[in-house]
């Protein structure tokens, strides 16, 4: 019994290392060719919004009894037309995407300096003060560097983000494997 445990949970890890791994060599690829992971973004954010469109038209049908039909129906459209539009002219969304993200970026700042001015009183409230700054430039050279920087920037960043998310699965797996062997030597 403890050996088929011991065995499942090995392959957890080791599906968990392989995992990590691949995250790692995505998300190296991403940050290498940035304007195909760009494109390729921008087409999988299209997709999930035609997606959720259709299953809230499923949504509005199932519910029409309920009230505002009309309305469930106008918004599953405009995720239907918006996802649509996204697919068909992929660069115009590239485009609005990333001043979309600059636009996310800025006003985050923004939220994050009141708070942290609000949090002032508070020990360590200078974390999320370092936070609102570091957003808020972060939005400024989106927005100070758009349009040319629309083709390789959420490219980039979401290699990154596979990256380090690659990085930190391998992390936690060597931890989680050197431990059990820890255990195992010391009973």
């Amino acid at each position: 019994m403890t050996t088929n445990l011991s065995n499942n949970i090995n392959k957890d890890i080791n599906g968990s290392l392989v995992t990590g791994i691949l995250l790692i060599i995505f998300g190296i690829v991403a940050i290498a060719i940035p304007a195909i992971s760009t494109i390729f973004a921008e087409t999988w954010f299209a997709l999930i919004l035609i997606s959720s469109g259709f299953a809230k038209l499923v949504y509005a049908t199932q519910t029409r009894q309920q009230g505002g039909f009309i309305w469930k129906l106008l918004l599953s459209g405009l995720y239907v037309a918006t996802g649509v539009m996204l697919f068909i002219y992929p660069r115009t969304g590239i485009l609005t995407l990333t001043l979309l993200l600059g636009s996310f970026l800025l006003t985050e700042g923004v939220f994050e300096l009141i708070l942290a001015f609000r949090l002032r009183p508070q020990q360590n409230w200078a974390w999320v003060l370092g936070d609102g700054i570091i957003t808020l430039i972060l939005g400024a050279m989106i927005w100070f560097q758009w349009p040319f920087n629309a083709p390789w920037l959420i490219g980039t960043l979401v290699g990154a983000s596979v990256l380090f998310t690659g990085i930190s699965r391998v992390m936690l797996s060597l931890n989680t494997r050197s431990f059990l062997k820890g255990s195992d030597s010391a009973a």
